[in-house]
């Protein structure tokens, strides 16, 4: 998969250092992947939340942070559209951001 964009990332480990060693492993693994549908990433993400408009929201460092992306199937794409803390991601709305 493309992920765009590993800047938005990095952005984020660099106020919240704790976070970097499982970004980079998610950002890893997602490069690596060829997903086709939502229970693709299901099957390797358990925990992993399958929301409206093709969003997905994926619980990082033991569900401290979440990351939120949009995903073009098609075109193999993942758009980071928020990465945060539970506190922040409370105040989105996960299908519109």
């Amino acid at each position: 998969m493309r992920i765009i964009s590993r800047k938005a990332l990095r952005e984020f480990w660099e106020i919240y250092a704790d976070s970097q060693q499982a970004l980079q492993a998610w950002y890893a693994d997602v490069k690596r992947a060829d997903w086709q549908s939502p229970a693709e990433i299901k099957a390797v993400y358990r925990n992993a939340s399958i929301v409206a408009n093709n969003r997905v929201v994926f619980n990082i460092k033991g569900n401290k942070y979440r990351l939120v992306v949009a995903i073009r199937y098609e075109y193999r794409l993942v758009y980071i559209r928020f990465v945060g803390t539970h506190q922040e991601y409370d105040k989105i709305d996960v299908t519109t951001i």
